[in-house]
């Protein structure tokens, strides 16, 4: 075997997300099985000590936020999602927490468990704080006043008010919220990604009210991000000149299709995860009852097209595998919630990194 780090994958973008997944499953097989051998052994404690390694590394980014090329997660074709991109922020937040839990503190270890815990602190407050999107701060970007200096500034991105899409304003329901795409200077994406989101609620990222409020968007906003077919990896669709400029005349990720708004019935694990953890339980019944009526006869297909999910998507193939396991594993969740443990990482109250005195500190 080979390994790849995306030298040969389409348009030669590295997968920013393999690296945390693989520490994320690897807490999940310890947690299933409660054998800490693997998890102990030398070459898995240097593996997260080298993923970390690329990720905490000090650079000229002022943001505890992973700074990202365009097409470095499961949206692996050019969407406009360059920059801090939600899916990578909630997946290095949960990686984060799962390779604290795994890590041994001797030797190299201590250093690396000190710096998780404020990163952890620092990641956490900017997104509650910068990238959750209700009415209420919908409201407060729209009256934003820009060119602010200092550290009293509100708009502390800069963000121009009339850069905000028509859309999100009839989307956005007075009731529910969400964490948005991207926020970098001057510019957030107010696109709903829904790993993103999801994720965020798995790993605690998503305060409790927070979950609920996604929970509550969710059922306001059924038809656009469900539709006849679980589940919308993104919403809206980019189309005409928008689409022809992000994504570079991108004939896999038209209106609707694929990355750019498709369905893809994959999801569904995660969004039956975080139902059940949010308490919610019923929002993931309804969605399988719908992927039941049509996944098994489609010959379990990639994704599906269309503004409502509704057909087979042009380039889909059959028997996927993950779309299969999706099922499956959302399935036997809500049939056994306890199986969350499994992925699913408690809200830690108080989560600030622990003080420790300089050298030079005297009594």
């Amino acid at each position: 075997m080979i390994a790849d780090f995306g030298e040969s994958a389409i348009g030669r973008v590295a997968p920013v997300d393999s690296g945390f997944w693989w520490i994320i499953l690897l807490r999940a097989y310890t947690k299933s099985t409660g054998d800490h051998t693997l998890a102990d052994m030398a070459d898995c404690q240097r593996g997260m000590r080298l993923i970390l390694t690329l990720c905490l590394a000090d650079g000229f980014d002022t943001f505890p936020t992973l700074l990202c090329a365009d097409g470095c997660c499961m949206v692996d074709r050019r969407m406009g999602i360059y920059g801090y991109p939600i899916e990578i922020q909630s997946l290095f937040f949960m990686a984060l927490r799962s390779a604290k839990s795994l890590m041994k503190p001797e030797g190299e270890g201590k250093e690396f468990l000190e710096r998780i815990d404020k990163r952890l602190h620092a990641l956490s407050f900017h997104m509650r704080e910068y990238f959750w999107l209700d009415h209420v701060q919908l409201n407060n970007i729209y009256r934003f006043k820009t060119e602010e200096y200092s550290h009293t500034a509100v708009n502390k991105f800069n963000v121009i008010p009339d850069s905000i899409p028509d859309w999100i304003f009839d989307f956005l329901p007075l009731k529910g919220g969400f964490f948005i795409g991207n926020v970098s200077p001057a510019r957030m994406d107010f696109r709903w990604f829904a790993i993103g989101n999801f994720m965020a609620i798995l790993s605690s990222l998503a305060t409790s009210e927070q979950a609920s409020a996604i929970m509550d968007l969710m059922e306001e906003r059924w038809e656009e991000l469900v539709g006849d077919m679980p589940l919308k990896v993104s919403y809206p669709a980019m189309e005409g000149h928008e689409w022809r400029i992000v994504t570079g005349c991108d004939p896999k990720n038209t209106r609707w299709s694929y990355h750019n708004a498709g369905s893809w019935p994959v999801i569904l694990w995660m969004l039956t995860a975080a139902c059940i953890k949010a308490g919610r339980p019923q929002i993931a019944r309804r969605a399988i009852e719908q992927v039941e009526t049509r996944l098994s006869k489609d010959q379990w297909p990639e994704y599906y097209d269309g503004k409502l999910g509704r057909y087979v998507g042009k380039q889909a193939r059959k028997f996927q595998t993950w779309s299969i396991a999706g099922y499956l594993v959302a399935k036997m969740m809500l049939e056994d919630p306890s199986h969350l443990g499994m992925i699913g990482l408690e809200e830690v109250k108080r989560m600030k990194p622990q003080l420790t005195r300089s050298a030079s500190w005297t009594a």
